[in-house]
């Protein structure tokens, strides 16, 4: 049986639309509450069809010098644009853009996964140094 990360794509986010970009906003400093945005499809737009679309971002923290990995939250997204009417007939639609707010004790690395029903699993880090 084969380890889930054999079947986890990654790429440039700036050359490939489904990687989830991960920005913190502003320093991160130890204990305090920081703002960290996560979306998909930054540089080159990811399709929000019923047919094709990202269904969630989940984000995680490697703690330096620590064994596990921390999940800090799965942001789904369940519009598409589906309705009675048929695919894309709908009034609304979900952006897989997300804004959340955490607290480190330590510096580490964020990982994002993003999921696209069609392309499967993607990720991306962003190394955290605390002030």
């Amino acid at each position: 049986m084969s380890a889930i990360g054999n079947h986890v794509q990654s790429a440039d986010w700036k050359s490939e639309k489904h990687v989830p970009v991960i920005k913190i906003k502003g320093p991160a400093k130890k204990g305090e509450p920081c703002a960290v945005q996560l979306s998909v499809g930054e540089e080159i737009a990811h399709p929000h069809t019923t047919e094709h679309h990202i269904r969630y971002i989940k984000l995680f923290f490697r703690p330096e010098g620590e064994k596990f990995i921390v999940h800090l939250g799965t942001y789904q997204f369940e519009a598409h644009g589906e309705s009675v009417e048929g695919a894309n007939a709908g009034s609304a639609k979900c952006e897989p853009v997300v804004s959340t707010t955490i607290t480190l004790e330590k510096p580490g690395e964020l990982v994002a996964l993003s999921y696209c029903n069609i392309h499967g699993l993607w990720d991306n880090s962003e190394k955290v140094d605390l002030d």
